[in-house]
């Protein structure tokens, strides 16, 4: 592999942005299935371009949607720790360009390129952070609190650089979904948040700045369930 004496020195970046043994480079259309709950696992995913959609089906057919991936992220992990078969359904919510790099190829990849486990660990290290975060949030905050911060994550406040309206457009039902309420309260609290200049609501969502004042400092227009 890259890297090696006499080679050009390995770039993970690099390496995920380009077709090699063991990797391919595909587009998606919108709505199209990457993978299906239940299917082989075999394959982890990079996300180069557009976002991803993930859901879970319970054995009751209920179904739930529990992460929207974006550029710079990977999915389908799990084959690397046991899992034999997906345990999520993914699909393109805008056109997508991904990586597709095979489980063997992945493994070959975290054993020989300390540059390339270095980045994969940081991805890990900031999903799980994440997924606590998450926890916490619906352990102990109102359903109009988890919406205002799902709003913010989606805007990408916190990165660097200015926030940017979310896209593609993100549906009531599918944010219900994303903070466990109905659509009528989100439809309730998103002309709440227009009403109080928190957002813009007009075809797309624009998140302003007040929203995240709102959160942080507790303001009482955010409501506890």
């Amino acid at each position: 592999m890259a890297g090696k004496s006499g080679s050009k020195p390995f770039d993970p970046k690099d390496f995920l942005a380009k077709v090699g043994a063991g990797k391919t480079i595909s587009k998606y259309q919108k709505d199209q299935t990457i993978f299906s709950q239940g299917e082989v696992a075999d394959t982890v995913f990079y996300v180069q371009k557009g976002r991803v959609k993930v859901v879970v089906l319970s054995d009751q057919g209920k179904e739930a949607v529990v992460g929207i991936l974006e550029a710079g992220q990977f999915f389908g992990e799990g084959c690397l720790s046991g899992h034999e078969l997906r345990i999520a359904t993914t699909t393109a919510l805008e056109e997508c360009l991904l990586t597709a790099i095979r489980k063997s190829t992945m493994i070959a990849a975290l054993h020989d390129e300390p540059k390339f486990s270095e980045l994969f660990v940081a991805y890990l290290l900031k999903r799980n952070s994440r997924i606590e975060e998450d926890l916490i949030d619906q352990l102990f905050n109102s359903s109009e609190k988890r919406l205002a911060r799902l709003l913010l994550l989606l805007a990408n406040f916190g990165k660097e650089g200015n926030p940017t309206p979310i896209k593609p457009q993100i549906s009531q039902e599918t944010l219900a979904e994303m903070i466990g309420t109905t659509r009528s309260r989100v439809s309730f609290f998103m002309n709440k948040f227009r009403r109080l200049g928190f957002i813009t609501y007009n075809g797309k969502i624009e998140v302003h700045r007040s929203l995240l004042n709102a959160v942080l400092y507790e303001k009482p227009t955010l409501e506890r369930d």
